[in-house]
Order: C-alpha cells, then structure tokens, then sequence
C-alpha cells in the first residue's frame, strides 16, 4: 500500500473493493482500515468513491458497506461471451440427466480454462465452479483436455512456466510437469482426459475436447469416486456422445470461447 500517484490511488481503490467482497455485506470502514493498514480517513475516501461510482453501496441496516450493482454488469460483460447457447445449454442438460452426473462447459480464455456452464443437482454437485470461475488446468478432465491440443508455447503459457510449480490441490495431483507430459500424451492418444481424485477429494471425473470455429471448449462429467469407479466407459460414451450435437451449437455461436 505504497507508493504516490494515480496508480497507487487505484490499487488501493481495488483492494478495497476486494476487501468488501471478501468480507461480506456490512464491514466497516474502520474494520477495512484495519486489515488493509490503510489510515481511517484514507479508507473513508476511498469507501465514498466507490459509493458514488456505484462499486459499493452504504447498508445502513448493516451499517457497513457491500458490493454495488455495476459489479453485476462487470460480471455479465465477462461471462456473457463465453455462456453457450441455448441449444447447446439444451444438450448439456440432457447429459446431466442422462449420465446422472454433475456437467461442465469449460473453454480456454487467454491463458486460464474457466467455466462457461454447468448442469448440477443437490445429487450431483459438481465442482463447486461458477461461470467464468478459473479451474486448475493441471487437475481436471477439462483442463487437460484443453492443454492436450495446445502447442508447447501456449502449453507454457496456460500451466504458469516458470512461475513455481503446479500447485498440490490433493495427495493425487500431478505437480511433475513430466508426469503431467505424459498424461497428456494418453490424452491425445485415447481422445480422453480422465481425473480421479486429483483436484477434489472423492471426486472424478473425465472430459472430451469440443473444437469448434470460435475456440476450443471441453465437456466434462463429475461424479463420486467411488461411482466412478463402476460407470468409467458408461460416461465416456454418454459425454463423447454429447460431444458431436454440442459441437454443433457451438459453432453456430462463435464467439463462445473466442477469447482463447
């Protein structure tokens, strides 16, 4: 939190507005000064300026602050590209009901693979992934199955090369880059990229490349480990199946995933 000029103004603007959002409707200014370690009147500057942008609004019930609408619009502008269309959302519903799984729609966007839909129930609940959420391209079936068409340089790119290792979310996690290689060498080989265990505890999973002209996308299935272990091939058809109508309406809507 130093340093002078506009830029300095504008990154403490922003951890604010992270702060509110961490914190939850109702946070204090006093409390935001604390944990940001900014003085109090600097907090209250700050606090009335994103007020009247519209960033965050004053909850005078709460007596605290919380998020704004126009974070809303952002989070449209952001997710609105990448949702697929209706038709498609069709499909992916379809395959919710049918596998009896949880369902996502994952695409590359620049360098991160993020959700663009889901189909989950209270029996199937999937990743616990929002649209436009980021997954962890190393540990899941989407991932890898987005990172098993990359060429080396934008391979790098996506996995972080050179920014510390690939990050342990499970004992079962593949932080070797080499052994990370070679699982998707098999990907590439079986047209398949299959997870068990390596993002979530007792979960897993298997996903297939969707390409289409506006990008590329993958579409996975999400169940218990221990339901995985007896329908593997019953949900490697059921989403290779879905695959080719997805496909489809993907391509008549090509600016979902353009952004890879």
């Amino acid at each position: 939190m130093v340093g002078d000029g506009a830029g300095a103004v504008l990154r403490r603007a922003l951890r604010v507005l992270e702060a509110v959002a961490e914190a939850g409707d109702g946070v204090s200014a006093k409390a935001l000064a604390r944990r940001l370690e900014l003085p109090l009147p600097t907090a209250y500057r700050l606090l009335g300026t994103l007020v009247e942008e519209g960033y965050l609004v004053r909850l005078h019930a709460e007596r605290g602050y919380g998020l704004g609408y126009r974070v809303v619009g952002l989070y449209r502008g952001m997710t609105d590209p990448i949702v697929p269309p209706a038709p498609a959302r069709e499909v992916l519903a379809e395959l919710h009901t049918t596998a009896r799984a949880a369902v996502v729609l994952a695409v590359l966007r620049s360098d991160d693979v993020v959700v663009a839909h889901t189909e989950t129930c209270a029996a199937h609940p999937g990743p616990g992934a929002v649209t436009g959420e980021p997954l962890p391209a190393h540990a899941t079936a989407p991932g890898k199955a987005l990172l098993a068409g990359l060429d080396a340089g934008r391979l790098a790119d996506v996995l972080g090369v050179g920014h510390g290792p690939l990050a342990p979310l499970t004992p079962h996690t593949l932080t070797d880059r080499r052994l990370l290689d070679r699982d998707l060498l098999r990907v590439r080989s079986a047209g398949v990229a299959v997870e068990v265990e390596e993002h979530a505890r007792g979960r897993a999973g298997l996903a297939v490349a969707v390409p289409h002209p506006g990008g590329g996308a993958a579409l996975s299935v999400v169940v218990s480990r221990a339901d995985f272990t007896g329908r593997r091939w019953e949900l490697e058809r059921a989403v290779r199946e879905a695959a080719a109508p997805l496909a489809r309406h993907l391509a008549a809507a090509p600016g979902v995933a353009a952004s890879g």
